[in-house]
């Protein structure tokens, strides 16, 4: 009987590598000694194989433990039996994801006759919302063109009494190998652009397509905290595969509008907030706005300068996984009137002189000024006279 060899020696991995170690030396091995690279060298299948069963093993925590514990007695007829390359691919293709090496090994889906299919096309949407909404959460009814089954063909896209036929080309498996020397690569199918049959009587209305072009309505759900440039996914509400395989999704992209009165930095919200001369001095209770609560009474204490920021706690912006609210941010300023009545310059004025501090003279109105020209030029007249 063969001792079969050691598992880490076979990724070419230490005992200590951790789990992304091992999925990258697995990659490149799987890549190395695919059989479509070496259709003729058994030695390269086996190596092939060796490490799917190695990579099998010490990729799951559980059965890594016993096989480092007990050799291969501990994981013996607890690991599966792969018969060729697309079964390996069947069962770790996602470590390849979904590009080049995805398509290549199995990164896509399939039929249940082997056929690829691939997702639809996803759709995006956009969903403007007030502040105020963004912060509670609502319901919105958005709008947007998406392919629907055709209702003439009922999406076979064959002309009523006719029927699809199996691609002869691909022998009804969408797919069809190239080969370039010893590099064997799998592509859609061009004769039936991977759907496997074809049309030959097509149907009129959607001119065999089976699909045909529609104004779809949909609610959505915005959480409470959506912030601007987000995105609600609505799964499975994009463009129908073109072969059979699932649909894409909607994607919900989030505009805010601009608030006359907050700003939003994030989960807080900021408030720039006048206040009076006399109230900077002498400190006051002030009702502040907020966004969904109505009116906060804010302590502005004795001496406080323009431009001194108090936060509200929790009257800010929820989050919108559900971890609290954030805080608002009411930033005063001290506003300076442009008019003043006569009583208000007046005390003003009497503080000016307390202060010591020298201000702008007097203003006097159009008529003073008219009255006091014309009495000084009376005097000057008589002056004149007088000599």
């Amino acid at each position: 009987m063969a001792v079969k060899a050691d598992y880490y020696e076979v990724l070419g991995v230490s005992r200590t590598a951790n789990g992304d170690e091992i999925s990258k030396a697995y990659r490149k091995l799987a890549i190395k000694f695919h059989p479509d690279s070496h259709p003729d060298d058994e030695n390269a299948s086996l190596k092939f194989k060796q490490a799917a069963e190695a990579y099998e093993v010490l990729s799951d925590a559980e059965k890594r433990g016993r096989y480092d514990q007990y050799g291969h007695a501990g994981v013996e007829g607890g690991h599966r039996q792969f018969s060729d390359a697309e079964d390996i691919f069947e069962a770790f293709g996602d470590i390849f994801g979904g590009g080049v090496f995805g398509d290549l090994f199995g990164g896509r889906g399939r039929t249940r006759s082997g056929r690829r299919v691939s997702k639809g096309a996803d759709i995006k949407a956009q969903v403007t919302l007030d502040l105020e909404e963004a912060a509670r959460g609502v319901e919105k009814t958005i709008t947007f063109d998406r392919r629907e089954p055709c209702e003439t063909c009922k999406g076979s896209g064959a002309a009523a009494g006719s029927q699809a036929e199996r691609c002869t080309r691909c022998g009804g498996h969408g797919q069809v190998v190239q080969q370039a020397g010893i590099l064997r690569v799998q592509t859609t199918c061009p004769s039936c652009a991977g759907a496997g049959v074809k049309i030959t009587d097509p149907c009129r209305s959607c001119r065999g397509q089976g699909f045909q072009n529609r104004r779809v309505e949909l609610d959505v759900n915005i959480p409470a905290g959506v912030d601007d440039q987000m995105r609600v996914r609505l799964s499975g509400e994009g463009q129908p595969s073109p072969n059979g395989g699932p649909a894409g999704d909607c994607y919900c992209f989030i505009s805010l509008r601009r608030h006359k009165l907050f700003e939003r930095d994030g989960e807080h919200l900021i408030l720039k907030m006048p206040i009076s001369y006399t109230q900077a001095v002498l400190g006051a209770q002030i009702e502040v706005p907020t966004l969904i609560d109505g009116a906060h009474m804010l302590t502005v204490p004795k001496g406080t300068a323009s431009g001194e920021v108090f936060k509200v706690r929790g009257q800010g912006m929820p989050d919108p996984h559900g971890r609290g609210k954030g805080d608002l941010y009411v930033q005063t300023y001290i506003e300076v009137p442009k008019k003043l009545d006569t009583r208000q310059e007046e005390l003003l004025r009497e503080l000016a002189e307390f202060e010591h501090t020298n201000v702008s003279p007097h203003r006097k109105s159009f008529l003073e000024s008219i009255r006091d020209y014309l009495f000084s030029s009376g005097d000057e007249d008589e002056a004149v006279k007088e000599k």
